[in-house]
């Protein structure tokens, strides 16, 4: 998939999730085979960019790939300065989030509450364009509600000002995450513009991934909630639509040294006691399909110390328990 002058290969990408997609997850997921990962959301608020949560995922240090940073707000001017920001902070690609359906975001007439208004939504694409020398991408929904499903319109709007490429989840803002994506509507969308495509939604098997870009005719898929605790599924993906062969489950083992330098990233970024708070969501989405998962999330999740939080996690997965001294 090409996007400006970068080629993404493989064409997954990780899909921007608030108190997720940090640095050391987008590490993760582009190691087992993700070609893009954006960051978490950054708003456009400048008075909010220097507090220790902003700079903490504005830090890209380290990381391998293209640098992707995901902005959000409402006001064209804004997210212009923003967008001018983290290009300065490192970042190769902007993209403009329209498509978070989150209360709290619409409430601010922000994310998918954009969509809305066409004429709102060409003021800052346009102006977000041309604030900065790389590619600026746009993530949108289908529409805001059943009844408004305008993504062709709004895609059509992005292309006219210079958006080098699309993600489109395959919700209305009105459904949130509920029933089935609509991939006739993200391949009615594609349809509608000459850009790059990403559809994104209930792809959680390599077979359904198949399947989504068959139906949808997209450039590439964009995989979010199915790589929590599972950031080896962007490989399985890439392997099957290559070869049309599954790659054998990593074993408990696997998974669990892959856990241990998921935590000890999490450690070395947000601090111990931070660390491993940020931990637990993850701890419990790498152990929700192994036997005994509930019992272990529940002694888990009450631990203060980052060598106990190793040591349960090494006991669980059938580690040696000497790599719990590892950290």
């Amino acid at each position: 998939m090409q996007i400006g002058p970068y080629r993404i290969e493989p064409a997954l990408a990780l899909a921007p999730m608030a108190g997720v997609t940090d640095r050391p997850f987008r590490v993760l997921c582009k190691r087992l085979g993700a070609g893009l990962a954006a960051s978490e959301m950054t708003i456009d608020d400048p008075r909010f960019w220097n507090t220790p949560k902003s700079r903490t995922r504005m830090d890209h240090s380290g990381e391998p790939g293209l640098i992707a940073v995901q902005i959000a707000g409402a006001d064209p001017q804004r997210l212009a300065e923003a967008a001018r920001h983290n290009v300065a902070q490192g970042a190769q690609l902007i993209d403009i989030n329209m498509g978070c359906p989150a209360k709290k975001v619409c409430n601010a007439e922000s994310g998918s509450a954009l969509m809305r208004d066409e004429a709102l939504v060409e003021r800052i694409c346009r102006a977000v364009v041309q604030a900065v020398p790389v590619p600026v991408t746009l993530k949108i929904r289908t529409g805001w509600a059943r009844a408004q499903r305008n993504g062709p319109v709004v895609a059509r709007i992005a292309e006219d000002c210079g958006i080098a490429a699309l993600a489109v989840h395959g919700r209305t803002r009105e459904d949130l995450y509920a029933g089935a994506a609509e991939y006739d509507t993200i391949a009615a969308i594609k349809q509608a513009v000459h850009l790059p495509l990403w559809a994104n939604g209930d792809i959680d098997t390599p077979e359904k991934a198949r399947e989504v870009l068959r139906q949808t005719g997209a450039d590439g898929l964009m995989i979010g909630r199915a790589a929590q605790g599972r950031p080896w599924i962007f490989r399985e993906i890439a392997h099957f639509l290559a070869t049309g062969e599954r790659l054998a489950e990593p074993s408990p083992p696997e998974v669990g040294q892959l856990l241990l330098e998921h935590l000890d990233a999490l450690y070395a970024l947000y601090g111990e006691g931070p660390g491993l708070r940020v931990a637990r969501k993850h701890i419990q989405w790498y152990c929700r399909s192994h036997a005994g998962s509930e019992a272990f999330w529940q002694s888990v999740n009450r631990v203060d110390s980052a060598p106990l939080q190793r040591r349960l996690v090494c006991g669980f997965f059938g580690l040696d328990p000497r790599l719990a001294q590892a950290a």
